[in-house]
């Protein structure tokens, strides 16, 4: 959107001004809706893309929006303050261990406003988070919260401490939140329109729900305020001196011995319950040896890290719902879309001790995939035609493709190894784990 800029009505020039101003400043509306500051915010909100809101309007539908003069109505209401925002359009997304996650997808408008005022907040509050807090901020992330505790490790405490917050982003009580916004936000129109945002409620289909707790998660601003919401947490631990690493509301605590893990986690579940209004999750909560602990994905066999079991028995279901035979789309497609995962999943979890794991994992996955083409052909007709077109000789084809063999049995037989080489199956765009390990782990 090259005119967004020109387009938006300037307000007051005191962004430069305002950041620099100690928290407790007053007209941080002002630097909010400032134009350079809604730039940058619309920008964001371009790159992260994402799907409608309840208005329906797109992400490349909101630039003639803005010509149209709608923005100007919508900075003067928010000046006012009767800017209402739109309710929150709830979607469901498959959780890793096989539960679904509630996402509340906002409009485009608010995607921007929401992002606008992230952006302003997060100077004034990311200096005082905890240096063991990684999730949602500058500079940090997941990996170094992993290594964090990897570091620790190497101390010789030998429990995790895993707690588990019952559906967080979901029971985030609205009045404690605004309390602890309050201790460093002191303009009160801004305090007014993110309490709007936290009451904004949610459309689930078709049916408007009122929104009395949580921070629904997708939109730009819910997960500063989490981190907000969860700093007395990460202020406790240190005060008590714990070793812990916290990425969102997924945290651990390493400690010397199983006593000492349940007289913490007891302490902690209190202390999360009562200060904080959230609710702790007993039957996941759990002190643990560190090799039977999972965080973030990863779990630690002494000091070195490792995927955990149900990682790879869920990257084991997805491909192969990936290489299913009901899928119905071309194979050129199934390639795609089975490299574009596993790329994905070896730059997060490629960080684990794991050569040998991804060299057997690629001989599995290519095995998949050979099967995956053997069933898109079909008819015996087909499959001896299409070995004879990629090199093998007729004989071994038509044994080959009249065989009575299921397609996971033949997947390996000679034949099809040879149409379906590992070399072939690289040059048709199938990704290799080992590749994308090896890649990872030279360019630390």
């Amino acid at each position: 959107m090259t005119d967004l800029n020109a387009r938006m009505p300037p307000g007051n020039d005191v962004t430069q001004r305002t950041v620099t101003k100690p928290a407790f400043s007053e007209d941080l509306l002002d630097a909010v809706l400032h134009r350079a500051n809604l730039q940058q915010a619309w920008k964001q909100v371009r790159a992260n893309k994402g799907a409608a809101g309840i208005d329906g309007m797109t992400i490349e539908e909101f630039p003639a929006w803005v010509k149209g003069g709608h923005w100007s109505v919508v900075q003067q209401s928010i000046r006012s303050g009767d800017y209402q925002p739109a309710p929150v359009r709830r979607v469901e997304i498959d959780k890793p261990d096989g539960g679904k996650r509630q996402l509340g997808i906002p409009t485009v408008t608010d995607r921007v406003i929401q992002q606008a005022i992230a952006q302003i907040l997060m100077p004034l509050f990311d200096p005082g988070f905890s240096a063991d807090s990684y999730g949602f901020r500058p500079g940090r992330n997941a990996h170094q919260a992993v290594r964090r505790v990897q570091s620790v490790l190497k101390e010789g405490r030998r429990f995790n401490v895993d707690v588990d917050l019952s559906k967080f982003f979901d029971r985030v009580n609205h009045d404690l939140l605004m309390t602890h916004l309050g201790h460093k936000v002191r303009d009160k129109r801004l305090l007014g329109l993110i309490a709007r945002y936290l009451r904004a409620g949610i459309i689930d289909n078709q049916l408007y729900l009122e929104n009395r707790e949580g921070v629904p998660q997708g939109g730009p601003l819910s997960p500063l305020l989490a981190n907000i919401m969860l700093d007395p947490l990460d202020k406790e631990l240190e005060r008590r001196g714990h070793r812990f690493a916290r990425y969102a509301d997924d945290f651990t605590i390493v400690v010397n011995s199983r006593r000492a893990g349940d007289r913490v986690l007891t302490s902690i579940s209190h202390f999360l319950e009562h200060r904080l209004k959230l609710t702790v999750n007993t039957t996941k909560s759990r002190v643990v040896r560190t090799n039977d602990s999972k965080f973030l994905g990863f779990t630690f066999k002494g000091t070195q890290i490792h995927w955990h079991p149900d990682t790879l028995r869920k990257f084991k279901q997805r491909i192969r719902e990936l290489t299913n035979r009901n899928w119905g789309v071309s194979m050129h497609y199934q390639l795609f879309k089975v490299s574009q995962y596993l790329r994905g999943w070896i730059n997060y979890f490629g960080i684990a001790t794991g050569y040998q794991r991804c060299c057997d994992l690629d001989h599995w996955i290519r095995r998949r995939v050979r099967m995956a083409y053997w069933r898109q052909w079909r008819k015996p007709r087909t499959k001896v035609r299409s070995l004879m077109k990629l090199g093998v000789h007729v004989q071994a084809a038509v044994a080959c493709g009249i065989t009575s063999k299921g397609p996971w049995r033949s997947s390996k037989t000679p034949g099809i190894q040879q149409a379906l080489s590992n070399d072939y199956l690289q040059a048709e765009g199938l990704a290799s784990l080992r590749d994308g390990w090896i890649k990872l782990h030279h360019s630390r």
